[in-house]
């Protein structure tokens, strides 16, 4: 057979041969993927209710989701899904890829799913108290209709934008205040913010007082400064551990006598920050928590500040920033195990504290007295190391460090671990003493303040053997 007929004979069969092949594929295909007609093979869900996150009236919530799985062999074809009550006008969908409020026909592969997506904006009711709204979606499929709920819970809020208060105000907690813009206190003006009292900042926002700032809570009714976004960042993150959610709080050099008691403020970027605050005291800080900074919790520039009994937590740049002005840290828990980067310093970092540190500010050095406290977390614990002949004194103090006392750290714990029920790669945080933890007990009631004698969540200490740290270890019963 001559070479080129023989080349194309044997072409050509390996050409039959393929289609051959893809035939028998295809047709198989046509066989697998044929449409169920059977009123059994319904759809299955991920959920059976949907709950968003909670939200404000008039925002529009995080978006959530759920799956909807085909856990049969051929397609389920979904005659329709639809809001029960169409008119309700709360419920926003995407299914498949598809936004829309009805969807006909919608098709699922064998042994694989879909993602419906749902967001809810609430309208305002008129109350003070969180309203749960609800709808029903329902996929008919073959005659049958099965169903997931949509709820979400929604509260009318006070909205500021740009709000300057001129004259002593006093703010209710009926209502949250949601902050989209910024509040300031004007020189001479006082905010007095009652117990129970709720200010959720919108992305960027902040507070700056020029005058007064008196947030007044109670271990069962504190007051609270957040972002204004709830639920989750993924399955298991919570916004509530997020820092970067808001600006921060300011105390500009004319505002004085500032309080902070029984109150939570969390998630911010730029934290607190006293800016050359001439009054005596700038800010005095009693049984609250501050914490998830993306820069520092806490930074005190030529001010006096006053902590008692108060929590400082995890901070991108580091905990405290102290420079110049005078300290008096008494019964605080001050840790640093943040997620989101590395950490930028030690947890207390001091500056403005002798001639070698001079920031050529002309203003006072600084001074400290920190006693029955804990700094302990990752990373390291103080920027500074050596105070010889300087005001600054820990007593009675659990530090991270490996050291020994001296005049400035005197009677100290070194190199312990205190114990916390935190478990960072669970993402919780709590700062609460474990029973072996080594700070029950061993704070100097000599040296425990007035104002440190009840933590955060109410429990008092005993005065006999208090506890070092912010919170009064409470034995299980």
């Amino acid at each position: 057979m001559h070479e080129n007929l023989r080349y194309k004979c044997m072409k050509n069969l390996q050409i039959t041969i393929i289609l051959s092949i893809l035939s028998l594929f295809l047709l198989g295909s046509c066989i697998e993927d044929g449409v169920s007609t059977s009123s059994a093979d319904q759809p299955v869900f991920s959920v059976d209710t949907l709950r968003l996150s909670d939200s404000f009236t008039g925002a529009t919530t995080p978006t959530g989701r759920f799956v909807v799985h085909n856990r049969y062999d051929k397609i389920i074809s979904v005659g329709s899904i639809a809001l029960r009550d169409r008119e309700q006008g709360v419920f926003r969908l995407n299914v498949d890829g598809i936004s829309g409020t009805e969807f006909n026909n919608v098709e699922i592969r064998p042994n694989d799913s879909i993602f419906v997506f749902v967001e809810a904006k609430l309208p305002h009711n008129g109350v003070d108290n969180p309203v749960v709204i609800e709808n029903t979606l329902d996929f008919n499929t073959h005659g049958q209709t099965r169903s997931v709920v949509l709820s979400v819970k929604g509260q009318d809020a006070v909205d500021i934008n740009g709000l300057t208060i001129s004259t002593n105000t006093v703010w209710n907690d009926a209502r949250p205040y949601h902050i989209f813009d910024s509040i300031v206190v004007a020189e001479g003006a006082t905010l007095t913010l009652p117990p129970g009292a709720r200010l959720a900042f919108h992305d960027k926002a902040y507070m700056k007082i020029y005058g007064t700032l008196k947030s007044e809570g109670t271990a069962d009714r504190p007051v609270e400064f957040t972002g204004d976004r709830s639920g989750f960042v993924a399955s298991n993150i919570p916004y509530e551990i997020m820092s970067g959610q808001w600006d921060g709080v300011f105390f500009a050099p004319t505002s004085k006598d500032n309080l902070l008691k029984f109150t939570s403020v969390r998630n911010y970027t730029n934290g607190i920050v006293l800016d050359n605050v001439t009054s005596s005291p700038a800010l005095t800080v009693i049984a609250s928590q501050l914490r998830n900074s993306k820069g520092y919790v806490l930074a005190s520039l030529h001010s006096d500040l006053r902590l008692y009994a108060s929590e400082l937590a995890e901070a991108s740049e580091g905990i405290l920033y102290l420079e110049g002005g005078s300290h008096v840290i008494n019964h605080c828990t001050i840790a640093n195990y943040y997620l989101f980067t590395a950490l930028g310093g030690p947890a207390v970092q001091f500056y403005h504290y002798n001639e070698k540190s001079d920031n050529e500010s002309g203003l006072p050095y600084l001074t400290a007295d920190i006693s029955n406290t804990i700094i302990y977390g990752n990373g390291t614990d103080l920027n500074v190391g050596d105070f010889t002949g300087l005001p600054v004194y820990f007593r009675n103090t659990l530090l991270r460090s490996a050291g020994s006392n001296d005049d400035n750290f005197i009677n100290c714990l070194w190199d312990t671990d205190p114990k916390y029920y935190t478990v960072r790669s669970d993402y919780y945080f709590n700062y609460h003493l474990q029973p072996e933890s080594p700070a029950i007990g061993a704070a100097d009631p000599a040296l425990t303040h007035p104002n440190s004698l009840v933590d955060f969540s109410g429990k008092r200490q005993n005065t006999a053997a208090p506890d070092l740290g912010a919170y009064v270890f409470v034995p299980e019963e």
